[in-house]
């Protein structure tokens, strides 16, 4: 029940899909659903601890969901993290009202530091979107969506503001270097992200003038993560442990880890695709219901493809979700 899939072609022109490590850190904003699903916490936890490592570089962490609460839920993580003044965003206007059904989002909430308390608290992703953006240099920033493509789309139909008198259209194009995407099921199929803003997936994908490059439902669900976490003794008082303590339990088919979809678009977005996955050129076509299919004529876009057996990637995702948040000090 989770994940399915997207996208339409776009005319583009030659696109460069290298994202090796350089000596700069990554210039990533985070767009994540952070629920229904848990696994957005096994991503933003890799994101920090990436950054504690010097791969990258928060600009910030915008929701795509607008239950109550889930901006405080990104403040408790970036709290937890040393990292209390990273810019929130929540779509209040166009968000979906979805959370997780286990209510590990209340338990966090209800025993971790935060100072947002409610959604009214921070501005429109939108906002967010277009002030970072407008802040950093050409050709700079990775945005890495495993949520909804609702914030997307807004940003791209938004006029000049106070910001940037650009378009969202033509600051993407200025600002952005890569999208990386927990999107689709690929060659063909229906997903998740895709599937529940439809309208959205189509709009982005028709109109999104960088690279794109999707994690697909077919590389998360081999990799299960949580369960060194929940058994690491030494780890206490983690609101990324409580999460997965919580969850794990309430399915079987979580039993050997949960699924670990959002986590690869973290990882390859920071560290790059290689050596893990080779990549899939082509499009994405998206249907009105939100499914799919692969055009190998397309240009800008591509979907990962298995390299390596999914059991390495899956201890690299279990090793740095147990990372523990620098010292202050």
């Amino acid at each position: 029940m989770r994940r399915r899939i997207i996208f339409c072609c776009v005319a583009m022109m030659a696109f460069s899909f290298s994202i090796a490590q350089s000596s700069k850190p990554v210039s990533i904003i985070f767009d994540s659903d952070m629920g229904p699903d848990y696994d957005d916490v096994g991503a933003i936890t890799l994101l920090h601890a990436f950054a504690d490592s010097g791969y990258v570089k928060i600009l910030a962490t915008v929701a795509s969901t607008n239950y109550e609460g889930v901006a405080g839920v990104f403040d408790v993580f970036n709290t937890y993290f040393n990292r209390p003044g990273i810019a929130i965003g929540v779509p209040h206007r166009t968000g979906l009202n979805m959370r997780d059904p286990q209510h590990w989002s209340d338990s966090v909430l209800a025993k971790y530091p935060h100072t947002i308390q409610r959604n009214s608290k921070v501005p429109e992703s939108v906002e967010v979107y277009r002030k970072v953006l407008s802040q950093q240099p050409d050709n700079s920033v990775t945005i890495v969506t495993v949520g909804f493509f609702t914030n997307l789309s807004d940003l791209l139909k938004s006029p000049g503001d106070l910001y940037s008198p650009l378009t969202g259209a033509a600051l993407v194009q200025q600002k952005v270097k890569l999208l990386v995407s927990m999107a689709g099921t690929f060659p063909s199929g229906k997903e998740f992200n895709v599937e529940k803003d439809a309208a959205a997936s189509q709009y982005v994908v028709a109109h999104w003038t960088t690279p794109i490059i999707y994690s697909g439902f077919e590389i998360g669900r081999k990799i299960f993560t949580g369960l060194p976490l929940i058994h690491n003794n030494g780890i206490q008082n983690s609101p990324v442990k409580d999460v997965f303590s919580i969850a794990i339990p309430l399915a079987k088919q979580d039993s050997a880890g949960r699924m670990s979809w959002d986590e690869t678009a973290v990882l390859i977005a920071a560290k790059g695709y290689e050596p893990y996955y080779t990549l899939h050129k082509g499009a994405m076509e998206v249907a009105a219901d939100g499914s799919n299919t692969w055009n190998d004529n397309g240009k800008g876009q591509a979907y990962l493809v298995e390299k390596v057996p999914p059991k390495e990637v899956e201890n690299i995702i279990n090793s740095v979700m147990m990372h523990q948040p620098k010292k202050k000090p």
